[in-house]
């Protein structure tokens, strides 16, 4: 038996023709999604990709098997289709919230899947800044909402009637310019020897800032914040050109567009769990599908970052 998560990518690398764009498509880092279709070659006990300098083909091995997993993969999608109409998936509209990293990086499979498992539901996305997804789901403006809170940090307590779930754990790494004397070294780099490094950073109130500040405070640290911008892909843009460095969470580190040295940190205290608000026993069919979903996602990406 194949592994369809497996199909699905090799589908997807010969419709991006490159495992790069196909990774991206698909919420896997590009090692991640080699690490699969080399599970599925050694399953089909032949080559089923040759790779160039600008991407990827398929052997005659590799069409055969996309065009048969295609008509597999659709068949599970008009099954799920179909047990969703029995559920009473026919119609609708589910309201999403998201904040911006996990709207590019991990949400787009799943709502594209979503989509294909339940056409006839309207989907509509929204964007907000944590924590006010969880608060747009206490009023009724979305039936559920992806969110975040760093450690370490106090974590606030979800409104009345919302219930938020942890999908993914994910450690805070420090993220330089390629070649940068902190990248190169092994082991996890103690917190005290960003000293007088120049810091790219968040505003003042942030969490990932205030705990990375606090860290070297006790070390007996002042940090050198040269630059501070709200958006993680200006900072690792900066970053990359060699303004300064960044402590960023390691999702935002593995996705980013420009080139960067990324080391784990010492303590390892320095984390961002990313959670989805619902309303419980009160959430509509097609939000419990949608939360289905994203456990399954989420749940690779863990395993794709080295967590439980």
């Amino acid at each position: 038996m194949y592994d369809p998560t497996r199909l699905a990518a090799l589908v997807a690398v010969a419709e991006a023709g490159s495992i790069t764009r196909a990774a991206a498509r698909l919420g896997y880092t590009p090692p991640a999604l080699s690490q699969q279709l080399a599970k599925l070659e050694r399953e089909a006990g032949a080559a089923l990709l040759v790779r160039h300098h600008r991407g990827a083909r398929l052997t005659a091995a590799g069409e055969l098997l996309a065009a048969r997993a295609r008509r597999v993969l659709d068949e599970m999608d008009q099954a799920r289709h179909e047990l969703a109409r029995l559920a009473g998936l026919s119609g609708g509209r589910l309201r999403v919230g998201t904040f911006t990293t996990v709207g590019i990086h991990l949400l787009p499979p799943v709502l594209s899947a979503f989509r294909r498992a339940h056409p006839d539901v309207e989907l509509a996305v929204a964007e907000y800044e944590p924590p006010d997804g969880v608060l747009a789901v206490a009023a009724g403006e979305v039936d559920l909402a992806l969110t975040h809170a760093y450690e370490p940090a106090e974590p606030a307590p979800p409104p009345a009637g919302v219930v938020v779930e942890p999908l993914l754990v994910e450690e805070l790494v420090l993220v330089t310019a390629p070649g940068h004397a902190l990248a190169g070294g092994s082991g996890r780099l103690p917190v005290a020897e960003l000293a007088g490094q120049p810091l790219i950073s968040s505003a003042p109130s942030h969490p990932p800032r205030k705990g990375v500040e606090g860290a070297l405070a006790r070390a007996g640290v002042t940090p050198a914040v040269v630059c501070e911008s709200p958006g993680y892909a200006l900072v690792c843009a900066l970053v990359s050109a060699g303004i300064g460095v960044a402590v960023v969470p390691e999702m935002v580190s593995a996705m980013s567009v420009t080139p960067l040295g990324v080391r784990q940190l010492e303590p390892a205290a320095f984390r961002r769990t990313i959670s989805v608000a619902h309303r419980g026993e009160e959430s509509a069919p097609a939000a419990e599908s949608l939360r289905a979903l994203l456990r399954g996602t989420f749940g690779r990406a863990a395993g794709r970052t080295g967590e439980p």
